[in-house]
Protein backbone atom coordinates (compact mmCIF):
# COMPACT_ATOMS: atom_id res chain seq x y z
CA UNK A 1 0.00 0.00 0.00
CA UNK A 2 2.80 2.51 0.73
CA UNK A 3 4.59 1.55 -2.45
CA UNK A 4 1.44 2.82 -4.38
CA UNK A 5 1.05 5.50 -2.53
CA UNK A 6 4.18 6.86 -3.20
CA UNK A 7 4.11 6.26 -6.97
CA UNK A 8 0.92 7.58 -7.16
CA UNK A 9 2.05 10.92 -4.76
CA UNK A 10 5.63 10.74 -7.83
CA UNK A 11 3.35 10.82 -10.85
CA UNK A 12 1.20 13.93 -9.08
CA UNK A 13 3.96 16.07 -8.33
CA UNK A 14 5.33 15.48 -12.06
CA UNK A 15 1.86 16.17 -13.63
CA UNK A 16 2.19 19.46 -11.36
CA UNK A 17 5.90 20.20 -12.14
CA UNK A 18 5.86 19.44 -16.22
CA UNK A 19 1.74 20.90 -16.67
CA UNK A 20 2.83 25.09 -17.06
CA UNK A 21 6.25 23.80 -19.06
CA UNK A 22 3.84 22.05 -21.41
CA UNK A 23 0.78 24.73 -21.45
CA UNK A 24 3.29 27.12 -22.40
CA UNK A 25 4.49 25.39 -25.20
CA UNK A 26 1.63 24.60 -26.45
CA UNK A 27 0.40 27.82 -26.67
CA UNK A 28 3.51 29.45 -27.76
CA UNK A 29 2.53 27.72 -31.15
CA UNK A 30 -0.49 29.93 -31.37
CA UNK A 31 0.29 33.74 -32.03
CA UNK A 32 -3.08 35.69 -31.37
CA UNK A 33 -2.92 39.45 -33.02
CA UNK A 34 -5.25 41.76 -30.31
CA UNK A 35 -8.82 42.48 -32.36
CA UNK A 36 -9.61 46.28 -32.00
CA UNK A 37 -12.88 45.31 -30.94
CA UNK A 38 -15.55 47.94 -31.08
CA UNK A 39 -19.20 49.13 -29.45
CA UNK A 40 -19.50 52.16 -31.45
CA UNK A 41 -22.49 52.10 -33.69
CA UNK A 42 -21.05 52.08 -37.15
CA UNK A 43 -18.44 49.49 -36.70
CA UNK A 44 -21.31 47.02 -35.98
CA UNK A 45 -23.49 48.22 -38.49
CA UNK A 46 -20.75 47.58 -40.62
CA UNK A 47 -19.82 44.53 -39.32
CA UNK A 48 -23.38 43.36 -40.12
CA UNK A 49 -23.76 44.20 -43.19
CA UNK A 50 -20.31 41.79 -43.85
CA UNK A 51 -21.98 39.16 -42.11
CA UNK A 52 -24.94 39.15 -43.78
CA UNK A 53 -23.30 39.60 -47.63
CA UNK A 54 -20.18 36.89 -46.78
CA UNK A 55 -21.26 34.76 -43.76
CA UNK A 56 -25.01 34.13 -43.33
CA UNK A 57 -24.56 32.05 -46.98
CA UNK A 58 -23.25 29.03 -44.93
CA UNK A 59 -23.46 30.34 -41.84
CA UNK A 60 -26.37 30.45 -40.08
CA UNK A 61 -27.16 32.97 -36.62
CA UNK A 62 -30.21 30.96 -35.28
CA UNK A 63 -29.92 32.30 -31.82
CA UNK A 64 -30.49 35.64 -33.23
CA UNK A 65 -33.74 37.58 -34.67
CA UNK A 66 -33.40 40.20 -37.54
CA UNK A 67 -35.33 43.04 -35.22
CA UNK A 68 -32.56 42.60 -32.58
CA UNK A 69 -30.01 44.44 -35.36
CA UNK A 70 -32.36 47.82 -34.25
CA UNK A 71 -30.04 47.76 -30.89
CA UNK A 72 -26.93 49.01 -33.16
CA UNK A 73 -28.95 51.89 -34.41
CA UNK A 74 -30.56 50.48 -37.40
CA UNK A 75 -34.26 51.21 -38.44
CA UNK A 76 -36.72 48.78 -39.40
CA UNK A 77 -36.53 49.47 -43.04
CA UNK A 78 -32.86 49.69 -43.59
CA UNK A 79 -32.97 46.52 -42.01
CA UNK A 80 -35.82 45.05 -44.71
CA UNK A 81 -34.43 46.38 -47.50
CA UNK A 82 -30.90 45.89 -47.21
CA UNK A 83 -30.15 42.50 -44.72
CA UNK A 84 -33.37 41.12 -44.85
CA UNK A 85 -31.83 37.94 -47.30
CA UNK A 86 -33.35 34.82 -45.38
CA UNK A 87 -36.23 35.50 -44.03
CA UNK A 88 -39.55 37.64 -45.15
CA UNK A 89 -40.31 39.14 -41.38
CA UNK A 90 -37.92 41.03 -39.57
CA UNK A 91 -38.67 38.97 -36.65
CA UNK A 92 -37.39 35.88 -37.79
CA UNK A 93 -34.15 34.55 -36.74
CA UNK A 94 -31.32 35.00 -39.21
CA UNK A 95 -31.01 31.18 -40.23
CA UNK A 96 -29.99 29.54 -43.69
CA UNK A 97 -31.57 27.32 -46.74
CA UNK A 98 -28.14 24.92 -46.23
CA UNK A 99 -28.57 21.68 -44.48
CA UNK A 100 -26.17 20.04 -41.90
CA UNK A 101 -25.87 17.35 -44.04
CA UNK A 102 -25.34 19.16 -47.48
CA UNK A 103 -22.53 21.20 -45.86
CA UNK A 104 -21.08 18.29 -44.41
CA UNK A 105 -21.25 17.02 -47.62
CA UNK A 106 -19.52 20.12 -49.44
CA UNK A 107 -17.15 21.04 -47.16
CA UNK A 108 -16.10 17.85 -45.67
CA UNK A 109 -17.61 19.31 -41.58
CA UNK A 110 -21.13 21.40 -41.27
CA UNK A 111 -20.68 24.93 -41.15
CA UNK A 112 -21.26 25.96 -37.31
CA UNK A 113 -23.82 28.71 -36.28
CA UNK A 114 -21.98 31.64 -35.47
CA UNK A 115 -24.36 33.39 -32.84
CA UNK A 116 -22.02 32.37 -30.42
CA UNK A 117 -18.89 31.69 -31.98
CA UNK A 118 -17.21 34.51 -29.52
CA UNK A 119 -17.68 33.07 -26.71
CA UNK A 120 -17.11 29.54 -27.47
CA UNK A 121 -13.74 30.55 -28.99
CA UNK A 122 -12.80 32.45 -26.32
CA UNK A 123 -13.53 29.00 -24.50
CA UNK A 124 -10.71 27.14 -26.34
CA UNK A 125 -8.10 30.46 -26.79
CA UNK A 126 -8.81 32.82 -23.78
CA UNK A 127 -10.25 35.90 -26.27
CA UNK A 128 -12.59 34.37 -29.23
CA UNK A 129 -12.27 38.30 -30.38
CA UNK A 130 -8.66 37.58 -30.79
CA UNK A 131 -8.57 34.45 -32.68
CA UNK A 132 -11.42 35.21 -35.07
CA UNK A 133 -9.62 38.40 -36.17
CA UNK A 134 -6.22 36.30 -36.62
CA UNK A 135 -7.87 33.79 -38.34
CA UNK A 136 -9.79 35.66 -40.70
CA UNK A 137 -7.04 37.68 -42.20
CA UNK A 138 -4.53 34.21 -42.39
CA UNK A 139 -5.85 32.55 -45.14
CA UNK A 140 -3.67 31.78 -48.32
CA UNK A 141 -4.04 29.68 -51.26
CA UNK A 142 -3.27 26.27 -50.88
CA UNK A 143 -4.15 24.14 -54.51
CA UNK A 144 -3.79 20.75 -52.25
CA UNK A 145 -6.75 21.70 -50.38
CA UNK A 146 -10.62 20.94 -51.93
CA UNK A 147 -11.30 24.86 -51.85
CA UNK A 148 -7.91 25.97 -52.77
CA UNK A 149 -7.51 27.93 -49.76
CA UNK A 150 -5.69 26.85 -46.30
CA UNK A 151 -5.16 29.11 -42.97
CA UNK A 152 -2.14 29.55 -41.05
CA UNK A 153 -4.51 29.34 -37.72
CA UNK A 154 -6.64 26.60 -38.33
CA UNK A 155 -4.20 24.54 -40.58
CA UNK A 156 -6.79 22.49 -43.40
CA UNK A 157 -9.93 24.58 -42.55
CA UNK A 158 -12.82 23.39 -45.07
CA UNK A 159 -14.15 26.67 -45.08
CA UNK A 160 -13.10 29.02 -48.50
CA UNK A 161 -11.76 32.51 -47.86
CA UNK A 162 -14.80 34.16 -48.54
CA UNK A 163 -13.21 37.69 -48.06
CA UNK A 164 -10.75 36.94 -50.75
CA UNK A 165 -11.91 39.90 -53.00
CA UNK A 166 -11.36 42.04 -50.40
CA UNK A 167 -8.32 40.94 -49.08
CA UNK A 168 -6.48 39.45 -52.17
CA UNK A 169 -4.40 36.37 -52.56
CA UNK A 170 -1.64 35.50 -50.31
CA UNK A 171 0.65 32.87 -49.98
CA UNK A 172 2.79 30.67 -47.76
CA UNK A 173 6.11 30.25 -47.45
CA UNK A 174 6.22 27.14 -45.45
CA UNK A 175 9.59 25.92 -43.39
CA UNK A 176 10.58 23.21 -41.45
CA UNK A 177 12.71 23.57 -38.36
CA UNK A 178 14.04 20.85 -35.70
CA UNK A 179 12.16 22.01 -32.77
CA UNK A 180 14.69 20.80 -30.45
CA UNK A 181 13.12 17.29 -29.14
CA UNK A 182 14.15 15.39 -31.99
CA UNK A 183 11.30 16.53 -33.95
CA UNK A 184 10.23 19.24 -36.25
CA UNK A 185 8.51 22.52 -36.13
CA UNK A 186 6.53 23.87 -39.12
CA UNK A 187 6.77 27.68 -39.50
CA UNK A 188 4.39 29.48 -42.12
CA UNK A 189 4.87 33.65 -43.03
CA UNK A 190 2.38 34.89 -45.45
CA UNK A 191 2.82 37.30 -48.29
CA UNK A 192 0.49 38.93 -50.21
CA UNK A 193 0.64 38.07 -54.12
CA UNK A 194 -2.13 39.84 -55.44
CA UNK A 195 -3.98 42.28 -53.88
CA UNK A 196 -7.41 43.19 -53.34
CA UNK A 197 -9.89 45.82 -53.54
CA UNK A 198 -9.08 47.10 -50.41
CA UNK A 199 -5.80 47.80 -49.04
CA UNK A 200 -4.61 45.71 -45.97
CA UNK A 201 -5.48 48.50 -43.42
CA UNK A 202 -8.62 48.89 -44.55
CA UNK A 203 -8.99 44.94 -44.75
CA UNK A 204 -7.92 44.88 -41.34
CA UNK A 205 -10.53 47.20 -40.23
CA UNK A 206 -13.58 45.14 -42.81
CA UNK A 207 -12.64 42.26 -40.37
CA UNK A 208 -12.32 44.09 -37.16
CA UNK A 209 -16.20 45.53 -37.97
CA UNK A 210 -17.01 42.26 -38.47
CA UNK A 211 -15.48 40.75 -35.43
CA UNK A 212 -16.77 43.40 -33.23
CA UNK A 213 -20.67 42.04 -34.69
CA UNK A 214 -20.14 38.43 -33.76
CA UNK A 215 -18.56 39.38 -30.19
CA UNK A 216 -21.87 41.71 -29.85
CA UNK A 217 -24.40 39.04 -31.37
CA UNK A 218 -22.81 36.46 -28.99
CA UNK A 219 -23.92 39.29 -25.39
CA UNK A 220 -26.25 42.29 -26.75
CA UNK A 221 -27.06 43.35 -23.81
CA UNK A 222 -23.45 43.48 -22.68
CA UNK A 223 -22.82 47.09 -22.86
CA UNK A 224 -26.36 47.54 -20.62
CA UNK A 225 -25.28 45.19 -18.11
CA UNK A 226 -22.11 46.41 -17.36
CA UNK A 227 -24.03 50.11 -17.08
CA UNK A 228 -26.31 48.35 -14.95
CA UNK A 229 -23.60 47.32 -12.63
CA UNK A 230 -21.84 50.99 -12.71
CA UNK A 231 -24.94 52.31 -11.24
CA UNK A 232 -25.32 49.58 -8.62
CA UNK A 233 -21.54 49.86 -7.51
CA UNK A 234 -22.12 53.60 -7.59
CA UNK A 235 -25.74 52.87 -5.38
CA UNK A 236 -23.78 50.83 -2.56
CA UNK A 237 -20.85 53.50 -2.22
CA UNK A 238 -23.55 55.62 -1.20
CA UNK A 239 -25.68 53.26 0.52
CA UNK A 240 -22.44 52.29 2.57
CA UNK A 241 -21.78 55.98 3.11
CA UNK A 242 -25.35 56.54 4.85
CA UNK A 243 -24.66 53.20 6.87
CA UNK A 244 -21.95 54.51 7.99
CA UNK A 245 -23.14 58.22 9.00
CA UNK A 246 -26.25 56.24 10.47
CA UNK A 247 -23.98 54.09 13.12
CA UNK A 248 -22.06 56.89 14.23
CA UNK A 249 -24.78 58.77 14.51
CA UNK A 250 -26.73 55.74 16.87
CA UNK A 251 -23.66 54.94 19.05
CA UNK A 252 -21.93 58.15 19.57
CA UNK A 253 -23.16 58.60 23.18
CA UNK A 254 -22.28 54.81 23.83
CA UNK A 255 -18.76 54.10 24.95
Amino acid sequence: MKTRAMKFVKRLFAVALFAPVVAMAAGAALHLDKAPVSTDPAALQNGAKVFVNYCLNCHGASFMRYNRLKDIGLSEELIKDNLLFTADKIGEQMKIAMTRDNGKAWFGAAPPDLTLVARARASEFGSGADWLYTYLRQFYRDPNRPTGWNNKVFENVGMPHVLWELQGDQVAHIEEKDDGHGGKLKEVSLELAKPGTQTTAEYDKTVADLVSFLVWMGEPMAESRKNIGVIVLIFLTGLFVLSYALKKNYWKDIH
